[in-house]
């Protein structure tokens, strides 16, 4: 057919029919994918970040082209407009407190080593945003609210953590170096102050902080580590929104928990809250600073209050059962937040009602629910979450789903790589372990020197307790997770060879010493915190956390998957763990991907997990088929 012969009507109709039918095209795509492949292809948002001077203008990422990107949103016409287009997906962005340019961390497929660009919000040309500064790890942003400045925290192999302060048209000046991490904080209202966080005294699990000035002079320090002696961390969690107020909100572990307080840091007066909350709480400024914005996280769920600073009362702000991962709060003092349950997939909502961002396109299907299990372990009681098919009677073949960090915990928040297990027929168990966050900082500091070995006791305790409650199948039990929890996996199948039937490891840790020596700098000082020195001063730790070690007593099917740019996890000490499998002939698989530590690519994503469900369907028996 020749469009250029028809009018305008006509075309208009041809076009609406083209239209239509691609449209039943697409509808009946997604009618026949399974509800696994639907929940990673829905379109997601992430919780829009706002301008302070221009809260009309935000900034969020959305898998909407089918990868991860940033995307500009103007409230005050409804128009969004995507920002980044590479094809290994962009994450890492900041809106200038005017709202004037977007600012994004450009790195090679996927291996965080790059610089930062901006882009005007409104569209145009990307343009170097920190000339003068090499390539490296980024450490921190903050960006000015007078539009020309900005705080850039660095990280190198060769030079340790810089800061540089760059303004438009200038030379970036150096006012931080170290050869131990840091990162910066956050900028004052004014401009007038920098805080910092640090670990100058060797602890890289536990911050002190300093405030200097934009010459690099210091005003203020905070140390709760008192030299060492005391594991206490602190965090920056932002200057008061007030030009002149020298109030820095920052986040303590002085009760064994985290916790909030005002630090007056011209004067050195702290203001402590001294919230009547049992689990870690977090806290940002309301735009007017007379509040904060409370986020409590207990037992892996969470929660929001207000707190006024003036009457020192704690109202809470109603939210549905579940864990929100992220909030802020508005000018007109609503709040906004990031929310999900095991059950229901996660939305951007308002305290003023309904939905902020609901993205066109296919809805995702919402899973089966999380039950709460508590297990007693060698290191006190284990805080598990256990999902199941509907209707399903055990025994069951089950996945131990092991989260990574360490220093994270696994929540009562949607999640799709278990959902696609569960509809499959499995049982997903995950366990917050020692070292997790969210019990307290006993328990996340106790994965000290022996690592790794420590997890994987109370990995199995709650194995114990699964298989004697007739939920798993003691011999269709599957360990697998994504980087730590990849880690553990393969530490597991060599230390309990005899409890996994088959072991599935993403971007994992399997040959400690060679990532130590390839990782990226601020993972080596970690390193050296958990096990107590270098690869060199500590060699027995290092080699009794290895899973290279064990390598030869591993008994069941593995599989690996590993991205080649991957700066955390690098490919080197995974090959060498696998040319152990294949020298002995062990049952492996190795799946290969052009990124880094994970894809923001959709189709590669739902092509891991489909190979991870297939090579649990050819080891495993009576297990339903990969859809």
């Amino acid at each position: 057919m020749h469009y250029g012969a028809m009018t305008e009507s006509n075309g208009s109709d041809a076009r609406d029919q083209r239209d239509q039918h691609e449209q039943e095209v697409q509808a009946g795509q997604q009618e026949r994918m399974p509800d696994w492949e639907k929940r990673f292809r829905a379109p997601r948002v992430s919780l829009p970040d706002w301008a302070e001077d221009a809260p009309d203008r935000s900034l969020f990422v959305s898998n909407a082209t089918g990868t991860y990107e940033l995307y500009a949103w103007d409230r005050s016409t409804g128009e969004q407009r995507q920002v980044t287009d590479r094809p290994n997906g962009t994450t890492d962005g900041v809106l200038s407190p005017d709202g004037a340019w977007i600012w994004w961390f450009d790195d090679k497929d996927g291996d965080e080593f790059g610089v930062w660009r901006r882009q005007p919000f409104e569209g145009g040309a990307d343009e170097p945003a920190a000339e003068g500064l090499e390539a490296s790890y980024p450490a921190g942003l903050a960006l000015g609210r007078d539009g020309r400045t900005a705080v850039v925290g660095r990280s190198t192999d060769e030079d340790g953590t810089t800061i540089h302060l760059v303004r438009t048209g200038e030379a970036p000046v150096e006012i931080y170096r170290h050869r131990e991490s840091a990162g910066v904080g956050d900028l004052s209202h004014d401009g007038s102050l920098i805080a910092i966080e640090h670990t100058e005294h060797g602890d890289a699990m536990h911050s002190a902080l300093r405030v200097l000035r934009p010459d690099g002079t210091a005003v203020a320090d905070l140390d709760d580590t008192e030299g060492g002696t005391r594991e206490l961390g602190l965090e920056v969690l932002g200057f008061a929104p007030v030009d002149g107020d020298t109030r820095l909100l920052i986040g303590h572990q002085r009760r064994g928990r985290w916790e909030p307080l005002v630090w007056d840091v011209a004067t050195g007066e702290e203001t402590d809250l001294a919230l009547e909350l049992p689990g870690d709480v977090s806290a940002e400024w309301y735009p007017d600073g007379t509040g904060l914005l409370i986020v409590h996280s207990f037992e892996a769920r969470s929660e929001l209050f207000r707190y006024d600073l003036a009457s020192r009362a704690l109202v809470e702000i109603p939210t549905p059962p579940g864990t929100v991962s992220g909030a802020t709060a508005r000018p007109d003092g609503h709040v906004e937040y990031l929310w999900s349950s095991a059950a229901e997939p996660s939305a951007v909502r308002s305290t003023a009602g309904g939905v902020v961002l609901d993205p066109p396109g296919m809805k995702s299907p919402g899973s089966v629910p999380v039950e709460d299990v508590w297990v007693e372990g060698p290191g006190g009681r284990i805080h598990a979450l256990v999902q199941k098919p509907k209707g399903s009677t055990g025994p069951l073949p089950t996945v131990f789903d092991i989260h990574g960090g360490p220093t994270w915990h696994d929540s009562d928040s949607f999640a799709a790589g278990p959902a696609a297990w569960v509809d499959h027929g499995y049982a997903v168990i995950r366990v917050n372990y020692r070292g997790s966050t969210g019990y307290g900082r006993a328990w996340t500091d106790a994965l000290k020197h022996r690592v790794g070995l420590i997890e994987l006791e109370d990995i199995a305790a709650v194995r114990e307790w699964a298989v004697s409650s007739g939920l798993a199948d003691p011999d269709r039990l599957i360990l697998t997770g994504g980087s730590w929890g990849g880690y553990l996996t393969l530490l597991g199948l060599g230390v309990q060879p005899d409890a996994w039937a088959l072991g599935i490891a993403a971007v994992p840790v399997a040959d400690y010493v060679t990532a130590y020596h390839d990782e990226m700098e601020a993972l080596k000082a970690m390193d050296r915190t958990l096990l107590g020195g270098t690869p060199e001063e500590v060699p027995d730790r290092f080699e009794a956390s290895s899973p290279l070690t064990y390598v030869d007593q591993v008994k069941a099917p593995v599989y690996i998957s590993a991205g080649v740019n991957d700066p955390r996890c690098p490919i080197r000490q995974i090959e060498n763990y696998v040319k152990r499998l294949e020298a002995r002939g062990a049952v492996h698989e190795v799946y290969r991907y052009d990124a880094g530590h994970g894809s923001l690519v959709v189709d590669e994503r739902i092509k891991q997990v489909r190979l991870e469900l297939e090579f649990a369907e050819r080891h495993l028996k009576g297990v339903t088929s990969a859809q």
